[in-house]
């Protein structure tokens, strides 16, 4: 609703724009402006994921604490605090990428990091276990702003620089889960509550940041008309149909996501269990991890991507993380493990090249909604991959029950799915040759890709960034 003294966006015969946006003549912005305008996200992305990591090690102390110090209960709770993360992701991901398509980045940005902070404190001071699930909760919904932020990445990018920026955004995730963990692990030793509140003050600074320097990225006669019966997750899933190189690409997408949350709930059980390594071993073991998802994906993005190509570059990563899942599952001694890490690291490269694919192969107006639903569809992983690879095979292989003493079984389906979707990729990218790029006006749903000898390139849960990240 308008005031009676402003322009009708629906009537005016000129697109209304709010103050701050951008006109179709500087759409892209100054240079310096769009700099400011990524480090921005780059810095967001990071403290989403360092809000994660850092309660990680502190998460199901808290629970245990509420349960009275009983395990096994706090084990269920943990699960179900979880699961229901996942959810709320799954369920407002669509919706939040098309409140962005319809008003805009920045508000969206800046409301979901203000209660990204405020969902901090609620979970620092919860003084219930019921206080704390409302908390991750509300994390969840707020999360779910990592679909604006691909797709504001999207909107900044030109040919030149977009697979280099998904680069940098798959540099942030391996820095923030790197440093997080760590720094929640020193400040939990101190008392429990303190990796919230420490969480809490970088999202509510960051987002006094935005406030004042993020600019507006996407052009008000850019955006789309906002369709809630659309923005929900199956809704959001059916848009995929209008450009079928993106609804190909998410079968190889969900295959990938699956693999990689699987290997997350279960290695520290699996390392634990074969290699007999405490929280200290594993710690600088998931450090190197960090290090070298920085180096891949901060530094080597942008030139393989221009000497091969997206499409060459998605596939042959994705085989190497397939590679490097099934060195995990037979490593027979855990010296081992860090020379896989080093080589899987360089499966990193096929997120950045995959999400550039997808940017260029949607307009502007619908960034927001197919973003939302590919992180949709990762949140549905985050939900399955603890029951199929933790609770299921590992805890089947080793068990007493089990015909043969197998814990790399996780790893063995890992592989299989990562080799599918290597597949998936190949035959998708040879249907699809490339084409003009979609027109802003939707008539056009085709896709505007390099081929493979292209040297212009055309992003993750992590809606998302997921794809061949084998390096951990």
């Amino acid at each position: 609703m308008t005031r009676p003294d402003e322009p009708d966006p629906a009537n005016s015969p000129q697109p209304y724009r709010a103050p701050g946006d951008p006109g179709p003549e500087d759409s892209g912005g100054p240079k310096p402006v769009r700099q400011a305008a990524i480090a921005f996200i780059l810095l967001t992305l990071f403290i989403d994921i360092l809000g994660i990591g850092i309660i990680i090690p502190v998460l199901p102390e808290v629970v245990e604490a509420f349960v009275g110090g009983d395990t096994s209960r706090a084990g269920i709770y943990v699960g179900v605090i979880a699961a229901s993360y996942s959810l709320m992701q799954f369920i407002f991901a669509p919706i939040i990428g098309a409140l962005s398509d319809r008003f805009g980045r920045r508000p969206v940005l800046l409301g979901s990091m203000f209660g990204l902070g405020i969902d901090f404190l609620i979970q620092g001071f919860a003084p219930t276990i019921a206080w704390l699930f409302a908390g991750r909760v509300l994390a969840g919904i707020m999360g779910a702003s990592i679909t604006t932020a691909n797709a504001y990445i999207a909107d900044v990018s030109d040919d030149e620089n977009r697979a280099r920026n998904y680069g940098l955004v798959g540099a942030m995730f391996g820095l923030g889960f790197t440093v997080g963990p760590a720094l929640g692990g020193v400040l939990g030793s101190y008392w429990l509550r303190l990796p919230f509140f420490v969480s809490a003050g970088l999202a509510l600074v960051n987002w006094l940041y935005g406030y004042f320097i993020l600019p507006e990225s996407l052009p008000p006669e850019k955006r789309s008309p906002l369709n809630l019966a659309k923005a929900n997750p199956v809704g959001s899933l059916g848009l995929l149909k209008r450009y079928p190189i993106v609804a190909g690409m998410a079968i190889a997408y969900v295959c990938a996501s699956l693999a990689q949350r699987g290997l997350e709930n279960v290695w520290v059980l699996q390392t634990g269990f074969r290699y007999g390594w405490g929280t200290r071993t594993n710690g600088l073991v998931l450090g190197l991890v960090g290090v070298m998802a920085m180096i891949v994906m901060g530094g080597m993005v942008r030139p393989t991507v221009r000497r091969f190509g997206e499409r060459r570059v998605a596939i042959a990563a994705t085989i190497i993380s397939a590679l490097a899942f099934l060195g995990y599952g037979l490593a027979s001694e855990g010296w081992m493990v860090p020379i896989i890490i080093v080589f899987g690291s360089l499966g990193g490269l096929a997120s950045p090249a995959v999400q550039s694919i997808v940017a260029s192969a949607v307009p502007s107006g619908d960034q927001g909604k197919v973003q939302g639903a590919l992180t949709s569809l990762v949140s549905l992983t985050n939900i399955a991959a603890p029951l199929i690879f933790t609770a299921g095979l590992f805890s089947y292989f080793t068990s007493e029950h089990a015909p043969i003493i197998l814990p790399g079984a996780p790893f063995f389906l890992g592989s299989a799915l990562l080799f599918g979707a290597a597949i998936v990729l190949t035959r998708v990218f040879a249907k699809f040759p490339s084409t003009p790029p979609a027109e802003e006006d939707g008539e056009d749903h085709g896709v505007r890709l390099s081929d493979a000898s292209s040297v212009t390139p055309p992003t993750s849960d992590d809606g998302s960034t997921v794809v061949g990240q084998g390096g951990h």
